[in-house]
């Protein structure tokens, strides 16, 4: 009887002995061919989401502030900026090979865009033989589609990698449980897992409790899965005695940056930020069309069909698993965080986009007569342009309000330069951080959470380089600076330090 890859393998990943395929769980040649017949499927997948953060993202785009704060931690140009402790240096080391040698941001922005698309190939590619070819490549098409996913595809930020890390995660972790020989399995479940914390190590912990959970029988699993995690968390942990006092410490200060965790919905505030506000914290205003957040409330009404299908099927782990795995990714930021950002959901989405494709596959693909497959299939091309559209109209608001706020940032530096602040130079107070980066300065700060120096260090400062604090109109300095003098800097108020003024 033929089969397709689904049929073939079992609910764990493994092959059947009826199907004439031996016990190991090594895929027969026919199965082989299959998987290799929708590589190039993966393959367009990829290259097309790299084209579009090109296109839709473009290079040119200047780095946000927190972006400032990873790129200056190794760029050969800027001073680097403060390090909070939730911060992890696993971005800061991927931009390396570029920011330590270049100050170009388009170079920078299209080595990301290249990067990313090829590991998002990579991740799904993991997949093969857990999912059909063409529902795998359809879930890589619904992730890539994302506005979130193309505007942060290409920025360095650490949510996108932990997204891709967690896909492979799954993946690799089906695979070597189905098959204890298959080496690259065990491999890449040690690397994604270290991908995942060294980017953001809370996020990775929520992102395999389920793995866990199936590992405790099965004690390789949870040695790999174990060490994986301690391999990418490990700088951080190190970073925490030397710098931070201590792990609980850290852990304290990262909680209290992020407001504290504890019991906060924050699912209003999630919905709200899906309109392209890239921090939602306060968040306040509006909610978005029903129009662009009509996805958002599709996921998980598709997710539960495609988990339906998979357990009548008889094969749910491969689609069970990665929802699984999901929820316990978006369950901080959804119930734990009383801010939101669209971005701490990546990794969610990159998981339910595997769920969510299996039931639109099935709603698409189910025998029914010609006439209601005709009907299936012509609402799903219209849902798919409607998608694309929304995607569309959002990414490009969103570049669009990013450009401006730069705007804003290389206005303040022009005008600072003409007040005899250049580098070497000190920033501090509104918006220093990025504003420091552009204008190739450091930034400190005496209160808050990126507080780095005293008062006194401050002024010390004052006298050994060009020095200026910054606030926005209507606010008052800072006590040491109330005698310095006030200066326009583009649409902020700049005092300058008597000794920075005059360029010394």
């Amino acid at each position: 009887m033929a089969c397709d890859d689904e049929r073939c393998e079992m609910a764990d990943g493994s092959n059947a002995t009826t199907t004439g395929v031996p016990r190991t769980g090594r895929p027969s040649p026919a199965i082989r061919t299959r998987r290799s017949r929708g590589e190039p499927r993966l393959g367009a997948v990829a290259a097309a989401f790299t084209l579009a953060q090109l296109l839709l993202v473009r290079p040119g785009l200047g780095l946000g502030w927190d972006e400032t704060v990873y790129v200056s931690q190794v760029s050969g140009h800027v001073p680097a900026a403060y390090f909070s402790a939730p911060r992890s240096r696993g971005i800061s080391l991927l931009v390396a090979p570029i920011a330590s040698w270049s100050d170009s941001t388009v170079l920078l922005r299209i080595y990301l865009a290249v990067l990313s698309g090829l590991a998002l190939y990579f991740a799904l590619r993991v997949w093969r033989g857990r999912l059909r070819p063409g529902v795998l490549a359809l879930a890589g098409a619904l992730f890539a589609s994302l506005w979130v996913t193309l505007f942060y595809g290409p920025q360095a930020m650490p949510n996108y990698w932990v997204a891709v890390g967690a896909l492979a995660c799954v993946g690799c972790f089906l695979r070597a449980r189905a098959d204890a020989r298959d080496g690259p399995a065990w491999w890449g479940l040690f690397a994604s897992a270290a991908l995942m914390a060294w980017m953001r190590p809370m996020d990775a912990v929520y992102v395999v409790l389920p793995l866990l959970a199936l590992s405790l029988r099965r004690p390789r699993l949870l040695v790999v899965l174990g060490m994986g995690l301690m391999a990418g968390a490990g700088e951080w942990v190190i970073e925490a005695y030397t710098s931070y006092g201590g792990l609980a410490q850290r852990l304290s200060a990262a909680s209290a940056i992020q407001g504290g965790l504890g019991w906060h919905l924050a699912v209003a505030d999630q919905l709200r930020s899906l309109g392209g506000r890239t921090l939602c914290r306060p968040c306040t205003g509006s909610d978005p069309s029903p129009v662009v957040t009509l996805w958002w409330f599709a996921l998980p009404l598709l997710a539960a069909l495609g988990a339906v299908v998979a357990i009548r099927a008889r094969r749910a782990l491969p689609v069970l698993l990665p929802l699984a795995c999901a929820v316990t990714a978006a369950v901080p930021y959804l119930f734990l965080i009383g801010y939101a950002a669209p971005r701490f959901l990546l990794d969610a989405y990159a998981l339910l986009a595997l769920p969510v494709a299996h039931g639109l596959a099935h709603l698409v693909t189910a025998p029914v007569g010609r006439f209601a497959r005709t009907v299936a299939v012509s609402l799903a091309a219209i849902a798919a342009a409607g998608h694309l559209a929304v995607q569309y109209a959002v990414v490009e608001h969103t570049v669009h309000s990013s450009e401006a706020s730069r705007a804003d940032w290389s206005r303040t530096v022009a005008a600072l330069r003409t007040l005899g602040v250049r580098p070497p130079c000190l920033l501090s107070g509104y918006d220093a951080v990025p504003i420091a980066f552009y204008d190739g300065c450091g930034s400190a700060q005496t209160t808050g959470h990126d507080a780095s120096m005293t008062v006194a260090e401050l002024t010390r400062a004052a006298h050994r380089t060009s020095f200026a604090v910054l606030a926005p109109p209507g606010s008052r300095p800072p006590a040491y600076a109330k005698t310095w003098p006030e200066k326009k800097a583009g649409g902020l108020r700049a005092y300058v330090a008597p000794d920075g003024r005059q360029g010394r």
